[in-house]
């Protein structure tokens, strides 16, 4: 089984990783059902509120987990990223290690931080919000709900559908057809995707 480790930390965006987590953890439509599993990580192992208020308590903590073990590191926003020093650290060593790396909103700020924004094609709620950082890549920002190079996801807070896209065509969760219906439903609400999902099963 493959797995994805999802990033959680406090004040984490619940409607970030959602689309994500579910097309992941549920075998229905997939190509191969039950391929893969999500598995939460956190800095420690003590327990975090998102900012709906709900608590989650990390599966895993960062150090014990090798990145040639995992298959993607999924890093959603949060209503700060300040002091998320070790999930930057970890995006590195995952990239490093050739394993994808996804994140959204905030967690832009963190990729950024940790170089893997400078030479590739990126996005994020605003280039303003990536500035700060003082990071090279700011001619390769794209004013685009998510983008996808060389094995980095990035998206904006208002995204999660394209996000969880870009995520579920990296991994390979779905055929081409089914990952087209999917998001014709859920990404542009035409009912004809809901069919469509019916035919593939």
């Amino acid at each position: 089984m493959k797995t994805v480790h999802l990033g959680v930390y406090p004040g984490l965006a619940d409607w970030e990783y959602g689309y994500v987590a579910a097309g992941i953890n549920n075998p229905e439509y997939q190509r191969d059902p039950g391929a893969f599993r999500i598995v939460t990580v956190g800095a420690t192992a003590e327990p975090v509120r998102t900012i709906g208020g709900v608590t989650m308590v990390p599966d895993t903590v960062l150090d014990d987990v090798d990145p040639d073990g995992s298959t993607m590191l999924v890093l959603p926003g949060a209503q700060s990223w300040d002091g998320n020093d070790a999930f930057v650290d970890a995006a590195r060593r995952w990239a490093d290690a050739g394993i994808p790396v996804a994140g959204i909103c905030g967690a832009t700020v963190g990729l950024a931080r940790s170089g893997l924004l400078d030479d590739r094609r990126h996005t994020s709620n605003a280039p303003q919000q990536l500035e700060p950082t003082g990071y090279a890549g700011a001619a390769r920002y794209i004013d685009a709900p998510a983008v996808t190079d060389r094995g980095v996801i990035t998206a904006g807070a208002v995204a999660p559908i394209e996000f969880a896209r870009e995520v579920f065509a990296q991994l390979g969760v779905y055929t081409q057809p089914v990952l087209e219906a999917w998001y014709r439903l859920y990404g542009e609400q035409d009912p004809s995707g809901f069919y469509a999902l019916g035919e593939q099963s």
